[in-house]
């Protein structure tokens, strides 16, 4: 992961981490040459700089998904700035519904990245224009609800109903973990009716269990309107 690497689209997301050619994207003249380009791109970078420091693939996945990944042991917000993190956290530039661009903090108000194309892997100033928050990876065992979800750009809602404004969308099969669940909103779709919801605290949202692999009321998984109800973001 030598300072020289090259950015390039789609890099970094073959089978196994590490470098690969890139694509050229329809959206970016700049990315004219990255199919000759050995390298990395934004979340394709991060996968294989866990990857070496962990010994295990587990931050697959693009930007958004690695931001809002089930192994979080800690998350910050814009408003906390920097002062809160500590190297190795991810930072994200975006929105909710699109998180477009993911770092590594090294500290001091520093982090490497992958940036863009006709650039080479860099050290930069963390830049506040744009950025989303951290989130702190646990790299050890995974503890809590832990599900999957099945399908292709899956909204979750703000509230369980379907008329509540969006958060983020699967853009396919993803693993989740699941707070709690609550009956509230019928859902038919996919040729299922379900009213279950469940709320995905990584997300602070929700999203309807027809699109949670397993029974229509997940096993084990508590009642959100029992005891310790969370709040309807």
């Amino acid at each position: 992961m030598a300072a020289g690497t090259w950015y390039t689209w789609g890099g970094g997301h073959g089978s196994q981490p590490g470098a690969t050619y890139g694509q050229v994207d329809p959206t970016d003249p700049d990315s004219a040459h990255d199919p000759e380009r050995l390298g990395f791109d934004c979340s394709g970078l991060v996968r294989h700089a866990y990857a070496e420091a962990t010994g295990s693939d587990i931050l697959d996945g693009i930007a958004s998904q690695q931001y809002y990944t089930h192994r979080a042991a800690a998350r910050f917000t814009a408003a906390q700035g920097l002062a809160p993190l500590l190297p190795g956290d991810l930072l994200a530039w975006g929105t909710s519904k699109d998180l477009h661009h993911i770092a590594i903090y090294l500290g001091a108000g520093k982090m490497v990245e992958a940036k863009e194309s006709g650039t080479r892997l860099m050290v930069s100033d963390v830049r506040m224009n744009g950025y989303f928050g951290a989130v702190r990876v646990n790299t050890g065992q995974v503890t809590g609800h832990i599900h999957q979800t099945w399908g292709t750009d899956v909204w979750t809602k703000e509230k369980p109903s379907l008329g509540a404004a969006r958060v983020y969308a699967f853009p396919y099969s993803t693993t989740i973990r699941v707070q709690c669940q609550i009956h509230a909103e019928m859902v038919s779709a996919e040729g299922y009716d379900n009213d279950v919801w469940s709320y995905l605290p990584d997300y602070r949202a929700w999203v309807s269990n027809i699109y949670i692999k397993g029974p229509a009321w997940l096993d084990g998984v508590r009642d959100c309107g029992t005891t310790n109800p969370v709040p309807m973001v």
